[in-house]
């Protein structure tokens, strides 16, 4: 399990169009880390199509701009923060894993302390949920970024058939159209949330409940099922 990490306090969505910030490059952080700003938005969260937990579909507006890592974080990422290596499928550009939902939080603290995050005035924290999906879907509506033809999946994804049964280095496969790669599959994505059901309303920026038993993962990993590497697939 990973984090996929975000950078908070970010532009106003009034100062550029959709496209303009979009086309930006990413930017480098002090680990090497890249982050891919994306702009404040509106979208359908959630499928009619999977699982009951997947709706009811309701309307999310994300208010605010907001930096995505543009890949899962890596195994050398992690030990600069961290000092170790939890991983059990050891490479420096794979994608660490065996990282509870307390580690990823952890995580996220340590590298927002670094002096040169400090400084450049970054935050880090894990994605919402509803970050996370608006991230993934790209602006589709689609079961996948890419459409909903699942015999694509393996241009875009490690994943059952063609993993090899391992994690693989991060950004080997094909990105998303808004250049975000590994969204679906090679590792679960922890989320912010606590999962629960959805609401039944429109929302703008949930966070989810206040409380709960369990933390949301997203995203599939290398051994799952082509399903649970959909855009709206909650874990």
């Amino acid at each position: 399990l990973l984090s996929r990490v975000t950078k908070r306090k970010l532009f106003s969505s009034t100062t550029a169009s959709d496209n303009e910030i979009l086309s930006r490059p990413p930017i480098k952080n002090s680990i090497g880390m890249e982050l891919k700003l994306l702009p404040a938005g509106t979208f359908m969260m959630g499928s009619n199509f999977g699982w009951a937990t997947e709706q009811p579909v309701h309307k999310v507006t994300l208010s605010q701009n907001f930096y995505i890592g543009v890949h899962e974080v890596t195994q050398e990422q992690w030990i600069k923060v961290m000092g170790k290596n939890p991983s059990y499928f050891k490479g420096p550009r794979n994608a660490v894993e065996q990282v509870s939902w307390t580690d990823a939080i952890e995580f996220c603290l340590k590298l927002s302390a670094l002096p040169e995050e400090r400084t450049a005035g970054r935050f880090y924290q894990l994605p919402t949920e509803a970050q996370w999906e608006y991230a993934c879907r790209a602006g589709t509506t689609t079961e996948y970024s890419f459409g909903d033809d699942e015999s694509k999946l393996g241009d875009y994804a490690w994943c059952k058939g063609n993993s090899g049964s391992k994690t693989h280095p991060v950004g080997q496969k094909k990105p998303s159209a808004w250049g975000l790669y590994d969204m679906h599959g090679n590792v679960w994505e922890w989320c912010q949330d606590w999962h629960d059901a959805y609401p039944s309303r429109a929302v703008t920026d949930p966070t989810g409940p206040a409380y709960g038993s369990n933390r949301v993962l997203r995203g599939g990993c290398w051994d799952n099922a082509a399903e649970d590497r959909r855009s709206a697939y909650r874990g």
